[in-house]
């Protein structure tokens, strides 16, 4: 048994490995964003394969998360972060490495596998390995604040690395950092406690088999549509093939034992506004994400780097919003600030819909900061709005189903917005990018409904009090990006 001062001394290392995990699939999520235009002009692809490429990596992950949460309950999570980092950088490699866009795609989908093996295991190792209350608060602090890190930084490193070393070395990139998280987790972490077998959760291998059927029919019905149109063969056997995965799904899920999404959990008004705001928040983001980053370099003709600078008020508004959403939640509760927070979001992505189309990058920044600061109070308040409306049993779980549905509304709003633009030429797209822009401002107006029917306006007190996310179960899926 190690002493306290050597359990100590692992604790530094350990908490590196696991935020270096966090971080880095969070950082797969926004910064090919920026070097989708330079891997097009490279290796071909239109909109329809960039939006896959994009997908791709959404979709398995969203897919995975549940699972991979039952995966670490089952065996040591160390072992599954150990595997998780490992495919990760042999799928990066392969990214970075790849000859065509579909063989890109194949290993992006492969890489969103890794990815939500990474997540949810990285933060049962903190809770391992920090069994003090007060230190593994604040490392799972830490572990959030580097998943925010790398979404703000996300757009500016990709297009760094583009404009230095090419589209391929945000991938390649990948590999170093892994290596280094697994040196460290396989030098430091400690394994969990053997769990009895009653304690454990079982793997949903039907649900799982019909979520991924289902999202990546769901996915690939929005991008061929704006590619072939809705009447066509391939896009119409997509939507019939989700529509009986969904069905199939919920059978599954409701008549389950031990099922990968608690069905009874959405009977709870709180966790079925809190999962939608979610999804909702996400479509609108990362949707933008998607479509800004082409309209930059398409048709304001910035280079990657200058990409990558003019996403920063807004990734920057979102960090400072993260830092003040707790004091702001603790005087107001999540409602308020749920609210608040969308209707923010909201205003400044409608004053940017008259912005785009100035040709000033002045004109815009200031919305698109607001937009930010908005979404940057969204996210903690609604974490722990979550975590708040279900019991202590069933926070890990809760969590996972959070950042699934999160990941959901990414993957829909680049499909639903790359559709809006309908093609990276400059002539279509700022029409199209308006009309998105629309799609967020409604998505984001819904939220702040949902926000305000979905919870109680007197809870303030208890872990949402805080404003922080409640350190998860070690089976969790959980993250607050």
């Amino acid at each position: 048994m190690p002493t306290n001062r050597a359990r100590k001394a692992r604790q530094g290392p350990t908490l590196l490995a696991a935020c270096l995990g966090f971080a880095v699939v969070i950082l797969d999520v926004s910064v090919v964003n920026v070097a989708a235009d330079a891997l097009a002009a490279d290796i071909g692809g239109d909109l329809a394969s960039l939006e896959w490429v994009i997908n791709g990596y959404t979709l398995t992950f969203a897919a995975f998360l549940l699972t991979a949460g039952a995966l670490g309950d089952r065996f040591d999570p160390k072992q599954i972060f150990f595997l998780g980092f490992a495919l990760f950088a042999a799928t990066s490699l392969a990214c970075g490495a790849a000859p065509s866009v579909l063989f890109l795609v194949a290993a992006r989908v492969l890489q969103g596998v890794s990815a939500a093996m990474i997540v949810p295991s990285s933060l049962s190792i903190v809770n391992t390995n920090v069994p003090d209350a007060a230190a593994r608060t604040r490392a799972v602090s830490l572990w959030a604040a580097a998943g925010g890190l790398a979404l703000a930084l996300g757009p500016l490193v990709g297009g760094g690395l583009v404009e230095a070393l090419g589209w391929r070395a945000v991938f390649y990139v990948n590999v170093p950092v892994a290596t280094a998280g697994i040196v460290l987790v396989a030098l430091y972490a400690q394994p969990a406690p053997e769990r009895a077998a009653a304690g454990r959760r079982s793997i949903d291998l039907p649900g799982q088999v019909l979520a991924v059927a289902g999202l990546g029919a769901l996915t690939g019905a929005m991008i061929e549509a704006n590619a072939q149109g809705w009447s066509a063969p391939v896009t119409l056997v997509c939507l019939a093939v989700f529509a009986a995965a969904l069905a199939a799904f919920i059978a599954v899920e409701h008549r389950g034992a031990d099922p990968m999404l608690p069905l009874h959990l959405f009977g709870r008004g709180a966790f079925s506004a809190t999962s939608a705001v979610g999804v909702l928040l996400n479509f609108a983001f990362y949707g933008l994400v998607f479509v800004f980053s082409l309209f930059f370099q398409r048709v304001w003709d910035y280079s990657p780097l200058m990409a990558g600078f003019a996403f920063l008020p807004m990734t920057a508004a979102i960090m400072v919003a993260n830092l003040a959403c707790g004091p702001l939640v603790k005087r107001y509760g999540a409602r308020a600030v749920l609210i608040a927070g969308n209707t923010m979001a909201a205003v400044g992505y409608l004053v940017s819909v008259s912005a785009v189309g100035s040709g000033s990058y002045g004109l815009m920044a200031v919305p698109i900061a607001v937009a930010g600061f908005g979404i940057g109070l969204v996210v903690p308040a609604m974490t722990n709005a979550l975590l708040a409306s279900v019991d202590a049993a069933n926070a890990g779980i809760a969590s996972g189903v959070l950042n699934a549905s999160r990941q959901l509304g990414g993957l829909l709003g680049v499909a639903v917005m790359g559709l809006l633009v309908g093609g990276i030429s400059a002539e279509r797209f700022l029409e199209g990018l308006r009309v998105s822009l629309g799609w967020a401002v409604a998505a984001l107006a819904v939220s702040a409904v949902l926000s305000a029917v979905g919870l109680r306006p007197s809870a303030r007190t208890g872990p949402e009090a805080s404003g922080r996310a409640v350190p998860d179960s070690p089976r969790s899926g959980a993250g607050t990006r």
